[in-house]
């Protein structure tokens, strides 16, 4: 990728204090807003996305507040990337303390045979590959580190759980993180690493910002739907992070409350 490893610092790091963490798909929405949190309350973070000048200018404001972040462009989808990502974070800090996992994309919302192969693989490369890659890489320093141990925190979706129509790829993949939260977190007890999941329902994002103009229901009808602040998805993601290795957040579910999931809506 070609960063340099102190190119996009904030204040000068001190290995001796505050926790490290690594948020994937920082530059917007909820990674952004999670990435904030963070930084308010002592971590220095590594911010990872693919559009650099939302990542630089969050820098930026961290500097501003005597916070400290680093910002890394990477596609998670894309095994060089992340290993370049990964080689800054060490390079940089020597360990990791908590990995969110939370860049994803959505498909075109088409019938399922209208849906391009080329499209569904770009998903799964994102959504679930990439989660892979990074928890992978994360799970090697964590083991390695000294304390040892670490938290990986994964951001799945209520489409972990039921899909929307015309949601086939993205459906699938987050699906699919459940399962890769359960065997990471099965696979990581014995080096301390704790893995779960949080699962969000219409955070107001602009990636969320349709459900506001009306979106398609299960029974074909058009309905607008509730949002919530992203800030309550920053604090949770944050309660998460701060509990001790010895205790974990297995899954979570934070939605807006009145938004048609639970029951028939």
């Amino acid at each position: 990728m070609g960063t340099e490893v102190h190119r996009h610092e904030g204040r000068a790091a001190d290995p001796r204090t505050g926790k490290v963490a690594l948020v994937t798909g920082a530059g917007s929405g909820i990674g952004r807003a999670v990435a904030k949190r963070l930084l308010e309350h002592g971590y220095r973070v590594v911010l990872a996305g693919r559009r650099a000048a939302l990542l630089d200018s969050l820098v930026t404001e961290a500097r501003q507040l005597g916070q400290e972040a680093l910002a890394v462009p990477c596609d998670v989808a894309d095994a060089a990337s992340v290993t370049h990502l990964f080689d800054t974070v060490r390079a940089r800090y020597r360990r990791l303390d908590v990995l969110f996992n939370n860049a994803g994309r959505n498909g075109p919302p088409v019938e399922i045979d209208e849906l391009d192969v080329d499209v569904w693989r770009a998903v799964v490369d994102t959504n679930l590959t990439g989660v892979f890659l990074c928890t992978r890489a994360a799970f090697a320093l964590m083991k390695a580190q000294s304390p040892r141990g670490g938290r990986i925190i994964n951001n799945g979706s209520i489409s972990a759980h039921a899909p929307r129509p015309n949601s086939i790829a993205y459906t699938a993949t987050k699906h699919a993180i459940t399962g890769l939260t359960k065997s990471v977190s099965l696979d990581g007890r014995k080096y301390d690493i704790a893995c779960g999941q949080i699962d969000i329902g219409n955070a107001a994002t602009d990636m969320a910002e349709r459900m506001a103009r009306g979106v398609p229901q299960a029974n074909g009808e058009i309905a607008v739907e509730p949002l919530m602040d992203v800030a309550h998805v920053a604090d949770a993601v944050l309660h998460m992070a701060e509990l001790p290795l010895a205790a974990n957040v297995q899954f979570m579910t934070l939605m807006a409350t009145k938004m048609p999931f639970v029951g028939r809506g």
